[in-house]
Parts: C-alpha cells; structure tokens; sequence
C-alpha cells in the first residue's frame, strides 16, 4: 500500500507530538515518530525503513549544509555563553539589573523590548535575548518558563513582520512573478498573529497575571524561590555556593555588553556579506538574499575570537580558561542539538512521504470554490497552522501555501483579498511554528532559556491559542471589511478584551493555587 500523498503522511508529526505531550519526554517522541514514518515510506518493510531512517533521513539532514551550519552556530553560541558566565560578565550584569531594573513587570519589557530590537534572524534571536536577559529576570523572579514564552514570542512573530530579516528573504523567494518585498510589506498590518502576539504580551505585563499552565509555572516557581532563600539562610559556610570552575571576581556588565554587542554586529556583516552587499548589492537586496546559516557561522566565529582576545586582554580569563570553556558550552548545547536532531530527521520523513502537497492540495481544492473566497485568509490560517505545527517549519509551510495564493488571485498584486490571505498564510505558519514541540525555533527558545523543553511548550500552549482564536476570527473579518486600519483596529480590541476577561475569570482560581501551594 502506497501511504505517500494522503492523509497518513501526517501520521508521525502527530504521534511524536501526541507522545510529547502525554509522556513529557521529547526524545523517545521524537524517535517513534521517525520510525512510523520510515515503516510508511517502505510499507512497513525494516530494512527498506532503517535505511530510509538513518541515510536519507538522519545521516542526510546532518549533511545539509544549511543544518551544520545552524549547529555551529548553536556551539559557538554556547561556547560564548559560557566565556560570559565564567568571565563574571553574567554575575555583573544581574547586580547591575537589580539596581536599574525593580520590578518583574520591568524585567518582563526590557526582555521583550530586547527581542523585538533584534529583529534579523529568529534563531540569533532566541539564543542571544535568552543569555542576556536570564539573569534579569532570575533575579525577579520569573520563571524559565515565561521567559522561554518571552522570547519565543519576540523571535518569528517579530522576524515575519521585518522586512530586514532571513524571514523576509525566504518569504520573498516563494513569490514567482511578483514583487515578493512589496508584498510581504503591503501583508504586515495584516499578520494578526503576529502584531497581536505583540498586544497579548505588553497587556499581561501591564495587567501582571497569568493563566493556564503559565499561572502555575510561576506560582510553582515563586515557592522553589522562597524554599532556596530560606536554605541559602540557614547554611552559612558559603562552600556550597563557591563555583567549580570558580567565576571570575573581576568581571564588569562590559564582559557581558562587548560580547553581546560584538556578536550582533558581525552577524549582520556576516549576513549581508553572504548576500553580496561588499560586491555592490544594497543593505536590503542583500538581506534578501543572504544565506542565514553561513553569515551566522562567520560572525559568530569572529565574535568569539573577539570575545577571547577581550577577556584574555583585560585579564579575567586566562587564554586556557578560555579554551576549557569552549567545550563546556558545546556540552551545554548537547540536548537543543539532539532535539533538533531528531526534528530535522522527523521532518525528513514527513517530506518523503509527502505531507506538505496532500495538505497543498487540499487547500487549493478548497480554494477553486468561489462561494467561499471571503473566507480563504481564514481557511489559509487555519492550515497553515496545521501544516506548521505538524511539520515544525514555517519555510515549509510558506513554500506550499504562498504559490497556491498566488495562483489562486492570478498575482494581482492589487488585490487587497490576496494580500490578506498571502499574510493569513505566514501568520498560521508562524503560529504553528510557535506552538510545535518539533520545530526548531521552539527548541532554541527552550534552550536560550534553559528551560525543560516539554515544559515551554505545554505552559505557552494555552497562550497560542488565545492569540490564534483571536486572529481567526480577525481574519473571517478581514475577508469581508478589506481594510487594514479597520481590521487591525477591531483585532487589537478584541484581543485586549479577551485577556481582560481571561483576567476576570481566573483571578478567584489563581488566588486559591496561590494560597494552596504558600501552604
């Protein structure tokens, strides 16, 4: 029986996803989902499969050079993680936050006003707001949980609507006989998602509550702080509390800073480099067209030499200390790899068997009825969330759906009702991508948090969900109003009523947990 095509070439994202969820354990998810997959592609014969597993899926994904380059990143990433913790750069930087930064409402927007700042790429994003701000917000009491809530919800939600981004370039790319830029930039007042992912984090800060599985995360969070203070109390001799290797007592916020800073810089040269700028191209051609994981390779690596020759020169480090501190980080990037590892390879497997063209085609199919076309941007939502959180990639889900639009309006570019349903396209994309125990963004968050994997995932569910109910419904508006101040207006009042009466409603049952677990 041949299961490529059809409905069954869902069938593992969903049961490592099921799994995940249930099981709270991403590896072995993971796995049987790349198994089930391989047993469908060979029609269940095991040998066929393991090789199908293993050579075409693993073993190829960890020679795609775009994937290798990620994971480089990721190790110099974490490498230069670690020259910061070690130098003293961290530890500075949390006691200068204390003194400037007084409130948990404080911590919560310079976390996410850092993450709309770095705008170019989501995994740089991710990675980089992750390190700076956790100590910031450690010392405020957030848990690891919100804060991978944070930055994953400043990363591709903030990425698709820049038009300076990889973001931007891939979207672009999937545009044939248009102009892809323009569009992608007439679609931002309409990426519901997206801009109101923007409201639903400001509004919770400035309203201070939580819901769901977040509540909990932070009440649960708020207790282990209180259990650590009264522990740290009662043991005087401070030996627990002295650092193996020892950090640094000379380190300033300048060895948190430069790093940092140093980093952003050469990524963005390394980016538009790759995109020929040095060979003429403007700034914005040349962000178009920049191969991300290479240029994020070169300023990485250049930004770590920088990074040792400072700490090295102002002599908080020593050069082997520096060296001994590379492979720590590499070893500190151990589970995000693995986990993306596996992602890569589920996906793999999802391609063989051809999810994303039976999932294409069944939107297109859809799309030829013309009793329905008001209600396209919200149908288009609606599987591009499906396709993205079964498959894990935005990319994908952009490369399937966006030519089917544009085929579908013949690539009028004045059609208002394309635009809509061209951005209700990138906005499921993103929030599928966002929600998905697979896809590599929600990893890196995970991991540029510190933060259990499983754990991001099911506390920032809820939150998902109340953005994308709110966006549907902005979308079934949009394909009847067409107009983007209007739309975009309502879609900003409805979400900030909905979290008013999400606050109304829960503030009784968080009340009783507070009182349950204080207990």
């Amino acid at each position: 029986m041949d299961f490529t095509n059809t409905i069954w070439s869902l069938l593992p994202p969903l049961i490592a996803i099921i799994l995940a969820l249930i099981t709270k354990e991403v590896y072995s998810s993971l796995f049987i989902g790349i198994f089930a997959g391989g047993l469908l592609f060979a029609g269940f014969n095991l040998s066929v499969a393991m090789n199908h597993i293993f050579v075409d899926g693993m073993i190829g994904q960890l020679s795609d050079s775009w994937n290798v380059g990620i994971l480089v990143f990721l190790v110099v990433l974490g490498s230069m993680v670690m020259l910061m913790n070690r130098a003293g750069g961290s530890a500075a930087f949390g006691k200068w936050a204390v003194k400037h930064v007084k409130t948990k409402a404080g911590a919560q927007i310079a976390t996410i006003i850092l993450g709309v700042l770095i705008f170019i790429d989501d995994y740089f994003n991710c990675l980089t707001v992750g390190s700076v701000m956790r100590p910031v917000t450690d010392k405020q009491g957030i848990s690891r949980e919100k804060l991978a809530y944070l930055i994953d919800a400043t990363a591709a939600p903030i990425c698709i609507i820049s038009p300076i981004s990889s973001w931007a370039a891939a979207v672009t790319g999937f545009v044939d006989g248009a102009n892809g830029l323009s569009l992608f930039v007439k679609a931002i007042p309409y990426n519901f998602y997206a801009l109101l992912t923007l409201v639903m984090m400001f509004t919770i800060t400035f309203l201070k509550f939580d819901y769901c599985s977040m509540n909990l995360a932070e009440l649960n969070h708020m207790v282990e702080n209180k259990n650590k203070k009264k522990k740290d109390a009662a043991s005087l001799t401070g030996a627990e509390d002295q650092p193996h290797p020892p950090i640094s007592q000379n380190g300033k916020v300048i060895h948190l800073v430069l790093p940092i800073v140093s980093l952003i810089i050469c990524c963005v040269i390394g980016m538009i480099y790759t995109g020929g700028f040095f060979s003429g191209a403007d700034f914005v051609t040349a962000f178009s067209n920049s191969d991300a994981s290479v240029g994020l390779v070169y300023g990485s690596v250049v930004a770590l030499i920088i990074t040792i020759v400072f700490f090295v020169a102002t002599k908080v480090l020593s050069f082997n200390d520096c060296m001994n501190a590379i492979p720590e980080g590499f070893k500190s990037m151990v589970p995000a790899i693995l986990v993306l590892t596996f992602a890569w390879t589920l996906k793999a497997m999802t391609d063989s068997l051809g999810a994303s063209e039976y999932v294409g085609g069944v939107v297109a199919r859809i799309a030829a009825n013309g009793a329905v076309m008001s209600l396209i941007p919200a149908l288009v939502f609606l599987v591009g969330i499906f396709l993205a959180f079964a498959t894990g990639t935005s990319w994908g889900t952009f490369g399937i759906l966006i030519p089917i639009v544009v085929n579908l309006f013949g690539g009028d570019v004045n059609n208002e009702l394309m635009i809509i349903a061209i951005s209700a396209c990138m906005a499921g994309a993103v929030c599928g991508d966002h929600c998905s125990p697979i896809s590599d963004t929600t990893i890196m968050a995970s991991a540029g948090a510190g933060c259990e994997h499983i754990r991001h995932v099911s506390t920032q569910l809820p939150y998902v969900i109340t953005v994308a109910t709110v966006s549907l419904i902005s979308y079934v508006i949009a394909g009847f109003v067409r107009n983007w101040a209007i739309c975009l207006l309502i879609a900003v009042v409805l979400m900030i009523l909905t979290l008013v009466v999400i606050k109304k409603v829960t503030v009784g049952k968080r009340n009783e947990a507070s009182e349950s677990l204080a207990s």
